[in-house]
């Protein structure tokens, strides 16, 4: 269904003002329900970057935000919270339509993306400097000053929540911004500029530019008064991004693929296990880098699970994300789905088929796929190895505790991990052995946004999520102050 009073055109927002490329360049944005096109966006290139930063780098120097009193900036990011929430509806409909996830999972991103701004809020009003006293000698502070102008690099999945998670820390530590949404998913972040007039924040603090990654995203992080980038986003571009931001020396935070390992051991709480571990990899239609697509199964409950499992993800329901019904929609753009449907090529050679592989008959069109399980996959697979980013998921069996460690280990992602287990003594064990960022022990993805949010090995670079955030997006300024007399040697005083 198509959302009231759709935009057709989606503006870069520069300086204050809704503006096109340059070059008058566009590109088309397709829903995924049809694949048919609703909205031509701006296409940016370097020249509609270098605007957005120069507009960014005033704001910096000139304006009034990065000097503002913490708690005055915190009013701000509340008004903003409030923006975002009375956008509740509007904001729904709108991620829903351009991102085919269901209704009922994308209701929930106005709510998430508000307690982003309040949590940032409360925390830059709490912070405070450090000050190291050395008595009757010195006293030596520090503060905290904001980098400069913040470069934001968001993905498609999720993207109005995500763009959240990058823009509530980057403005409460002062950074003006410029913000590249992804080209697939470029609808929701038109509801940015609206916001932040309502809550009252500068012009030019907020900078907006459409385009693809090779051109926007590549200008952004090439430009030379961009001193950081933050990158949500796939490994081979994180990795590109890193090579160019090295030239500049930047500063880099970046969220990157990932390959889930779930751990259930035969003691665990099967029931609990079963619908963390189906949530965990097919809500959000599979596309969430924490996704627990690799499940090892202790080999005494292995069939059991694998039975109950398959007939559960056969009962799921596929459609129309519009649908309040619907479990799994569509996959976001027709890329990605033939990416995605390749994969469960592959695994029709790799493992055994247990539930969907294909197009459910229902749905003729559009890039709707089945829940997909495979059962007995081989640690050496395609589908074990490599990040799918769709509702696929791959079950192997394991006989000891150091079997299921080494299976969850062998991949060269580490971005999360689950756990499930009632023995309290193994699963503080094998949650400490897991080569992850973030591990969950019987417990699905929750988060607490006063930890790090990360990943090791090829998962990422950084940590984001409280303090850690701030840090990013601030520099330590050490002041040393002399508390007495000063004994210095006298150089080239002894004649």
């Amino acid at each position: 269904m198509t959302p009231p009073d759709l935009p057709t055109h989606l503006p870069h927002f520069i300086d204050g003002e809704p503006t096109d490329s340059a070059s008058g360049a566009t590109f088309e944005v397709l829903d995924p329900v049809s694949n048919q096109p609703y909205a031509t966006a701006a296409a940016g290139g370097p020249d509609d970057v270098a605007r957005a930063v120069a507009a960014a780098r005033r704001a910096f120097t000139e304006g009034p935000w990065p000097s503002m009193p913490s708690r005055a900036r915190a009013r701000v990011l509340m008004a903003i919270a409030d923006a975002v929430e009375a956008r509740e509806d509007r904001l729904a409909e709108l991620e829903s339509f351009d991102t085919g996830l269901p209704i009922t999972q994308a209701r929930g991103q106005a709510k998430r993306a508000a307690e982003n701004f309040r949590f940032f809020a409360d925390l830059i009003v709490a912070s405070g400097d450090d000050a190291y006293s050395v008595p009757g000698s010195q006293l030596n502070y520090v503060v905290r000053k904001p980098v400069g102008v913040a470069g934001l690099i968001t993905p498609w999945n999720t993207p109005f929540m995500l763009e959240s998670w990058k823009l509530a820390p980057a403005l409460a530590a002062g950074c003006p911004v410029v913000l590249k949404p992804a080209e697939f998913t470029p609808l929701s972040a038109s509801l940015w500029p609206g916001i932040f007039a309502d809550a009252g924040l500068p012009r030019g603090v907020f900078n907006l530019v459409n385009g693809i990654g090779e051109d926007a995203g590549a200008a952004l992080v090439e430009h030379p008064e961009v001193p950081l980038i933050s990158f949500t986003g796939e490994t081979t571009t994180g990795k590109t991004i890193m090579r160019t931001a090295a030239e500049h020396l930047k500063g880099l935070s970046m969220e990157l693929g990932g390959k889930s390992p779930v751990l259930v051991f035969a003691d665990a709480d099967l029931d609990a296990a079963l619908d963390s571990t189906l949530f965990g990899v097919f809500s959000l239609n599979g596309e969430r880098c924490t996704a627990g697509s690799r499940i090892l199964v202790e080999r005494a409950v292995y069939d059991e699970f694998c039975e109950r499992y398959a007939e559960r993800a056969g009962q799921i329901v596929v459609g129309d994300p519009a649908d309040p019904a619907t479990e799994v929609g569509a996959l976001v753009h027709p890329e990605h789905y033939a990416r995605v449907l390749s994969y469960v090529e592959v695994g029709k050679t790799e493992g055994r088929l247990l539930a969907g592989g294909g197009r459910p008959a229902h749905l003729p069109s559009g890039n709707y796929l089945a829940p997909t399980v495979f059962a007995d996959v081989k640690p050496g697979a395609r589908i074990f190895q490599e990040e799918i980013f769709g509702p696929v998921v791959a079950l192997t069996p394991f006989d000891s505790e150091a079997e299921a460690i080494a299976l969850a280990n062998d991949v060269r992602y580490g971005l999360a991990g689950y756990v499930w287990t009632n023995d309290l003594r193994r699963g503080h064990r094998v949650a400490a052995a897991i080569e992850a960022g973030m591990v969950w022990l019987n417990s699905h993805n929750v988060r607490d946004l006063r930890t790090p949010f990360g990943g090791v090995k090829n998962s990422g670079v950084g940590h984001e999520g409280g303090h850690r955030s701030i840090d990013f997006y601030t520099d330590e300024h050490i002041v040393h102050v002399a508390l007495g007399e000063v004994h210095t040697p006298r150089f080239g005083a002894s004649r």
